[in-house]
């Protein structure tokens, strides 16, 4: 019995190394891996991908493997799990079965740390809330990554339509002008950019321009990008202007940006008021009412005994 106690804060520490080690280099390296590898099997040089590493991270990812290969799995929730991590820029096909594990490795580690003596006295109610409630935290993560990358995509459209439309009207056709932006904003908009290069490796690939459009839409999930993508394949459809109906597109995301931004800013008086309520409010009355009312305490006590 005191050898298994001994054991498990070793084993939890263990585990917890596994975990935040799969962690780290997910998020790392998950967000360009796919797009290098494919690069280099156009360029034909190897590009290291995600996942590919040896030793020790090697290890780690089958062992997160094993551990969500015991997890029941529907298809229509793998889907859409595996949507919210291409989403939040995770497409390797190793990405899904990883994620499955550390969120079940979380779950499991919870409930060994508070259903046994490591670190408080066993209590499995509060065992089971804490599992439920790491089980669920992973999903909470990848979905607030999803939704920062889809902002930092929102914010840089409106950026790589103008050069867009540059790139067209200087001659450049659609599919060359769409390469062109992913070069030239790549230090800028990465996320953006990659998207854009992935559209040009499935053109190359052979799919059809307004697949290979729609799978844009499909991937981010932006209602910016998906007007764009409504407005190209209308375009290449009725055969009209793809310069003009960009320049007048790009004025349009414009100025939803902007407008986006003057809501934001209508909306920092209101989120200010719980801070300075709780917060700053409290602190100027102890500083300011703070003295007269203990003076006024120490006069008046003694008058009333």
């Amino acid at each position: 019995m005191t050898q298994g106690i001994v054991l498990l804060p070793l084993l939890a520490f263990v585990f917890g190394s596994l975990v935040v080690a799969a962690v780290a280099m997910v998020v790392r390296s998950g967000s360009g891996a796919t797009i290098e590898q494919r690069l280099g099997e156009v360029t034909g040089t190897h590009v290291k991908g995600l996942l590919e590493d040896t030793g020790y991270d090697r290890l780690t990812v089958d062992t997160l493997k094993k551990i969500g290969s015991f997890a029941p799995k529907s298809p229509s929730e793998m889907g859409k799990l595996q949507k919210k991590l291409v989403t939040a820029g995770f497409r390797s096909n190793e990405a899904l079965a990883v994620f499955i594990g550390l969120r079940l490795g979380l779950a499991l580690l919870a409930f060994a740390l508070l259903a046994t003596p490591v670190i408080i006295s066993p209590n499995v109610p509060m065992a089971l809330g804490a599992s439920a409630f790491a089980y669920l935290l992973s999903g909470m993560v990848v979905g607030r990554l999803a939704k920062k990358r889809q902002h930092r995509i929102r914010l840089g459209l409106p950026d790589a339509l103008d050069l867009l439309v540059v790139s067209v009207e200087a001659g450049l056709g659609l599919d060359q002008a769409i390469q062109r932006v992913a070069e030239e904003l790549g230090f800028a908009h990465p996320d953006l950019c990659d998207e854009m290069r992935l559209i040009n490796l499935e053109l190359r690939a052979g799919k059809n321009r307004v697949d290979a459009l729609h799978n844009l839409a499909d991937r981010t999930g932006v209602e910016d990008v998906r007007s764009l993508v409504s407005m190209l394949v209308q375009t290449d459809k009725f055969g009209t202007s793809v310069a003009q109906s960009l320049r007048v597109h790009a004025d349009t995301v414009r100025t939803k940006r902007r407008q986006r931004a003057e809501e934001a800013a209508a909306k920092t008086g209101v989120k200010m008021v719980f801070p300075l309520v709780f917060c700053i409010f409290p602190a100027i009355w102890v500083v300011t009412i703070g003295p007269a009312a203990i003076k006024f305490i120490q006069v008046l006590g003694p008058m009333t005994k």
